[in-house]
């Protein structure tokens, strides 16, 4: 690594979603979370890649798995996983919301439309 990762342990997830795909009415199949700054997109399986496209335009390299039940960091610039602390409270989606979701805006063929 080149540089000290940013990561703010305070700042809380951006909500319950993905935040552009809930912007367009869209969907995703996991979630990923900015240790930065939380935004909470969605992650590369899903058809619009938000987690990813957040990391290139603003170069917050670190994102935590925010599916309920998993705590790993990524690090889009080592490739790697990456060991981080406890971020702020949610530290995943609301446990009845589907996956992929959110449910009603699915589309029966979404396992055609994923990467």
């Amino acid at each position: 690594m080149t540089d000290a990762p940013q990561i703010d342990v305070d700042v809380p997830a951006s909500g319950p979603g993905c935040a552009e795909c809930d912007a367009a009415g869209g969907w995703w199949v996991h979630l990923r979370r900015c240790a930065a700054c939380g935004h909470v997109g969605c992650c590369d399986t899903s058809p619009a890649q938000h987690a990813t496209a957040h990391f290139k335009e603003t170069g917050h390299r670190l994102i935590q798995s925010y599916e309920p039940s998993e705590d790993w960091f990524w690090d889009y610039e080592a490739q790697d996983y990456y060991n981080g602390p406890e971020l702020a409270a949610p530290t995943g989606h609301p446990e009845g919301q589907s996956v992929p979701g959110p449910a009603e805006r699915v589309p029966a063929n979404w396992q055609d439309l994923i990467h």
